[in-house]
This record gives C-alpha cells, structure tokens and sequence, in this order.
C-alpha cells in the first residue's frame, strides 16, 4: 500500500465550509517516515513493470559502412531505491524525491552490415544516478473522501553502461555512441507515467475512508472531510466532521462544535482529537430515537440484595404503597428527557443527564398501576479507552439528586428513596449502559489499518489519542 493514509492528509484542494470540525486529525514526522517505507516498497514494484519498447535503427560505422541494429525483449530485472523523501512543504503539500536509484536490465540485440552479415546476443544495461521528483496533491471528491494525483514529476537518468554477450568489439562503439541514448529516453518517458500510476492506484484505497460509518441500529457517524488540511513543515492537520446522526435520518443537534486544536505532540505517528460535540452528538441521536430509556424489574436486581422492587421494600418507606398494593411488584421506567450533556476537562470526563423514574405497581392481570414519578439528575465519571479501531468508555455513579414530580399515592420523603436508587443505578442501569459503552465507536480508518502503542488522553473540551499505526498488505 502506498501511503494510502498519509496522503490522505495532504494537500487538499481549497473547501469552503463554515463548520468546526468534531474531529481533528494530525499526521507527524514520524507518521509520513513509515508512509515513506510504504511508498518506497510501492513505487519498486511499480518501476519493474517498465516496458521497454524495441529499438532499431541503422547507423554508417566505419569502415563497414550502414548497420542496422535492433534492440529487443528489454527487460527490467533490478530496482534500486536507495535514497528517498517525503517532505512537506508548508501550505501546499507533499513532494517526494528519490534519488541515486539505480535500474538493471537484460535484453537481446541483433545487427546487419555488408548486406549478408549478421550478428546477435544478449546484453546487460546498467542505469545509475536516476532521480525522480514529483509533486502530490489530493482533492476532496463529491463523498467528502480524498482523491490524489500528481502534479508534476520529473526523472532522469545521470548515466548507463551496457556490456554485450557476443558479438565483435566494434559494436561497443556503435551502442555506447548511439543505443545508450535512446535507452535512456525510453525508460525517462517511462518513469514519470508509472508513478503517476502508482498514485492513481491509491484512489480505490482512499475510497475506503469511512465517511458514514454505521455505529449500531440507531446510529452512524460521520468523517467526511470540512475543510482544507494545514500543512507545516513538521505535520498535518486534517478536520473531519465527527458527528452521529440517526441511521438514515441526519438532524443536525441545536449546539455546533466549538474549535480545538491539538498539541505539538510529537512522539506518534498519528494523534486523534474527539471532541465533546462529538460525544454530544451521540446523545443527540440516542435520546431522539429513544434509546436512552430502560424498563426495570425486579429478576434484573442481584438475587443477593436486599432491595427489591415489590410494594413490600418501597412500603417500607412509603407506607401507603403497601397498604393500596400490598403484596405486588413493581416495575420502574427510567428515561431521559434532556439531552446528556459531556464534559471533558483535563484527566476527567463526565456526563450530566436529567431523566425521570416512573415507578408502576403490576396488578395481577399484568396492568401497570402509576405510583409515583421522579426526577433524576445523575452525574457520572467515564473512563474512555481505545479497543482495536474504536473508542470505548465505562462510567461510574457519581451523584443522583431525586425530587418529586407527581405522586398518586399521597406525599413522602423522596430522600427515603435515595438508597434504593441508588443501588437501581449501581446494579441495573449502569451496568447495562456500560454493556452498551464497551462496544464502542469506530475511528477514522483506512483499509487495513492497525492502531498500536496508542495512548488516550482526557484534555479541555477533547480527547486525543495518540498512536502509531501498521498497515497489512
């Protein structure tokens, strides 16, 4: 693969779009040295599929006169890159240079002088201090996703030597004076064509960017690309877009994301900022399509607690409960109302959400008898981590106020009800969400890309994961 992902974060041809990204991206030093390894592998094999065309011609050599020669079956059996790189060039893009490479080749020559003679073998051409140097530039298709191809490119060969298997002495004149020419020409028009080529080739790999990447059921996110990338000389930044949206539906959230940037950070290859609009728009998407609500019963409490969720525990503390519905479970609805609200701050993530508890008694023939209902305002810490190609996260209670809101059992304390809710949320919601957390959500990606050494980092409105990456072929 050639550099599929690190020229997918270059020179960008101009986006004008009014929107911060959700999500940056910053490729460094170190990240574009590995796509240089890549590219080199990439270009070799290109260059070995140099098609050198047959070459004739006649030339008066004297004393023998007019010969006409040919040269065919030209092959390429040797490549060699021993020198190259990939620098950027601040607020256009990419240049790559390869130098001091060298080309061995074998082919077949055939002459005829004085009418009737002829003559054949086969000869080694050795072509050194080649260089190649070629511009890239990458666009922004129709799909939000990159395009590439060069811009300019220019090869030459420093010198060539051919040695003949075959054949009188004289011949070495004639092909060193005339052949070694117009080999060289043929493989100078050849080269440039070829890595162009091979940059060309890179467009099915970018297309593999996951602009709208299905996340579950009732989301997707996307990555498609907001704006123009800014290039130093030591590192790209990329925005994308980083928003969930509900599958099939995209309602844009009543907040925007506010703009961040990411440190000067060297030490990886890659580094990805998350930002809180990001997590935001996620419980944008969840509470509007309902997903943030859970019926609770009593076989989803522990067997071992001593809370359960019959008119005899909650009667304990509510008297009335167990006197209008004595000996009955009970069933309880805990939703959302308001969008969940993450806070990132230096070391520490946390979610805001303000929901409410319906708390129903089950009557014999399974209707549901409205008690009382709540309102919930929980705080929870979360713990973020990266698993394979997605982020992941697990929370922690971390405060839970209850008013009342209506009650058809008469008043009552509701900060009787604290533990008992308390252990709902510990025991039963909590749990469950982070079931739900755990699968995560996937990163930016290209192809068969790996994420290794990576460290996430909670910082002021983002989380930014720092890592280096390996591709498999």
């Amino acid at each position: 693969m050639f550099l599929c992902c690190w020229l997918a974060l270059v020179a960008l041809t101009p986006v004008t779009l009014s929107i911060n990204p959700g999500v940056e991206v910053k490729l460094t030093a170190k990240g574009l040295e590995y796509g240089r390894q890549l590219g080199m592998a990439s270009i070799q094999k290109k260059l070995k599929s140099i098609k050198v065309p047959d070459i004739s011609g006649k030339q008066r050599v004297s004393p023998i006169g007019k010969v006409r020669y040919s040269l065919t079956n030209v092959q390429i059996v040797e490549v060699g890159l021993p020198t190259s790189t990939l620098d950027l060039v601040a607020g256009t893009g990419v240049r790559l240079s390869i130098g001091k490479a060298f080309l061995r080749l074998h082919g077949n020559w055939r002459v005829k002088y004085l009418r009737v003679i002829k003559d054949s073998g086969s000869f080694d051409l050795s072509v050194s201090d080649l260089t190649i140097t070629t511009s890239i530039a990458i666009k922004r298709d129709g799909t939000g996703r990159p395009e590439v191809s060069t811009v300019d490119c220019a090869a030459t060969v420093g010198s060539a030597s051919i040695k003949f298997h075959g054949g009188a002495s004289w011949l070495y004149n004639l092909f060193k004076k005339f052949i070694d020419k117009a080999l060289r020409k043929a493989l100078e028009k050849q080269i440039c064509p070829l890595v162009a080529a091979a940059v060309s080739d890179l467009n099915p790999e970018l297309k593999t960017l996951n602009v709208l990447a299905k996340v579950d059921r009732f989301a997707e996110i996307e990555y498609s690309m907001v704006s123009s990338p800014t290039v130093s000389t030591s590192s790209i930044a990329l925005g994308l877009k980083g928003e969930f949206y509900n599958i099939g539906k995209h309602q844009e959230p009543p907040f925007s994301p506010a703009a961040f940037s990411l440190p000067p950070q060297t030490d990886n290859m890659l580094f990805i900022g998350l930002s809180a609009f990001t997590a935001n728009s996620a419980a944008f998407v969840y509470n509007k399509a309902g997903a943030l609500s859970l019926y609770i019963t009593d076989d989803m409490i522990p067997q071992g607690s001593p809370v359960r969720l019959n008119t005899r525990t909650f009667g304990a503390f509510i008297p009335q409960i167990a006197q209008r519905f004595p000996g009955l479970m009970m069933k309880l609805l805990v939703k959302t109302e308001e969008n969940p609200v993450a806070t990132f701050e230096p070391n520490n993530a946390t979610v805001q959400a303000t929901g409410m508890v319906t708390a129903y008694a089950i009557q014999p023939n399974a209707t549901l008898s409205p008690l009382f209902v709540l309102n919930l305002e929980s705080s929870v810490s979360a713990r973020l981590f990266v698993s394979g190609m997605r982020v992941a996260g697990e929370v922690a209670l971390n405060k839970m106020d209850l008013t009342l809101r209506t009650s058809n059992v008469g008043d009552f304390q509701v900060r009787a009800l604290t533990t008992i809710f308390q252990v709902v949320l510990k025991v039963v919601v909590i749990p469950q969400l982070n079931v739900e957390l755990a699968k995560g959500y996937p990163l930016p990606t290209l192809g068969k890309m790996k994420l290794v050494k990576t460290q996430l980092q909670v910082l002021k409105d983002y989380m930014m994961i720092g890592t280096d990456v390996q591709f498999s072929g």
